[in-house]
């Protein structure tokens, strides 16, 4: 009984490597001719190395992390007798674990001369470093006797991509994800998706849309990809944001997929208390009254007794406060130029405490139009 284990991957296209000359040189045109009748060339374009037809790997090749692995074992009997109770085993060792990736346990009855038993096994490779395919055949002779033997085949499995993320805290309760995906292959990738599965704390909006003018946000020339995180409620300490999922094609269609690990970002510490600006006018006119919305958040685990204060500046005057958590608030300005909205202070009752806001945003004052009749 023998048995063959062999590697199923797509082919490749044909390359030739060109071999020519310029006519006053001696073998003149021969060179360019016997490739012009080469039938692996394209016509028209001999000295190109790409060609027309499709070649077998000849080697194992390279396989890389998130592809799948396919091989075909096949096992025959090569003797003159009829062999019995074939049964063929196919593990696959790792560092970490030990897979059984055989299609069948049950074992064949009989295998007659020069017949054989195929398989096909497939598995989607999770986990870099040295994988070893043990292939095992069990099998009883005329007479009675059992017969054992196992092959080994060792390969490598790599890594095809780095990635690298960012974090990018916004003013408001928003978080900005960047992802930089560098293929580190020596073979081109198509990205056919690139999402991230958020955590149950987050929802996710994706950035990396078309616009109705057809210009694509994100910069695809340098594998970038960004996703926006809305957060839900106040979230302390370090939180799970989700991890991200990457599905490329290589090759002749080869398709290959990529989890992360959980990305982890450090949230923002406001302390007890957060003061955040809902609403604000880019531009307010001098000496006429406009409004802002602020949003005062509890962020300590007690209820807490809060009075707010206006301090006028030089510049800025507050008016008519409202006592709500949803604070509309009214402002006057007096000088020209861009303004910082300071002077807002909110006292603890309990533990005696004052929070201070300064430099809460800034805007722009200018002057009103007035219109005068003759």
């Amino acid at each position: 009984v023998a048995l063959e284990v062999m590697r199923l991957t797509k082919p490749t296209l044909f390359t030739n490597i060109p071999v020519t000359c310029e006519e006053k040189d001696l073998p003149g045109d021969l060179f360019n001719q016997l490739m012009r009748d080469d039938p692996s060339t394209v016509n028209g374009a001999e000295i190109l190395m790409l060609g027309e037809m499709l070649t077998l790997p000849q080697n194992f090749g390279n396989i890389f992390l998130g592809e799948t692995f396919s091989s075909y074992i096949s096992v025959q009997n090569d003797s003159n007798q009829v062999v019995k109770d074939i049964l063929v085993k196919a593990d696959l060792q790792t560092s970490s674990q030990h897979l059984n990736l055989s299609a069948s346990s049950a074992a064949v009855a009989e295998l007659k001369p020069d017949c054989c038993i195929d398989d096909v096994i497939h598995h989607e490779v999770k986990e870099i470093g040295t994988h070893i395919l043990v292939c095992a055949v069990s099998y009883t002779i005329q007479g009675g006797e059992k017969m054992y033997f196992r092959k080994f085949f060792k390969f490598q499995v790599l890594k095809p991509l780095d990635v690298k993320t960012k974090f990018y805290n916004a003013e408001t309760d928003e978080v900005f994800l960047e992802a930089q995906i560098r293929n580190i292959t020596t073979s081109p990738m198509f990205m056919e998706k690139v999402s991230l599965e958020p955590s149950i704390m987050y929802n996710v909006t994706e950035l990396n849309s078309v616009s109705q003018a057809g210009e694509c946000i994100s910069t695809l020339g340098q594998d970038l990809r960004r996703s926006l995180q809305k957060k839900a409620g106040i979230i302390k300490g370090v939180t799970v944001i989700g991890k991200l999922d990457i599905v490329w094609k290589t090759n002749l269609n080869e398709r290959g997929r990529l989890q992360t690990s959980q990305l982890q970002r450090m949230a923002p510490g406001y302390g007890d208390v957060r003061l955040s600006l809902e609403a604000i006018p880019d531009t307010v006119n001098l000496e006429e009254p406009s409004h802002i919305t602020c949003k005062i958040t509890n962020c300590s685990e007690r209820t807490m007794d809060l009075v707010l204060e206006m301090c006028n500046t030089n510049s800025i005057h507050w008016l008519h406060p409202s006592s709500s958590l949803c604070l509309a608030l009214t402002l006057l300005s007096s000088v020209h130029g861009l303004r910082s909205i300071s002077g807002l202070r909110l006292t603890d009752t309990f533990l005696k405490r004052t929070y201070e806001y300064d430099d809460i945003a800034q805007v722009c004052v200018v002057s009103s139009a007035i219109q005068v009749e003759s």
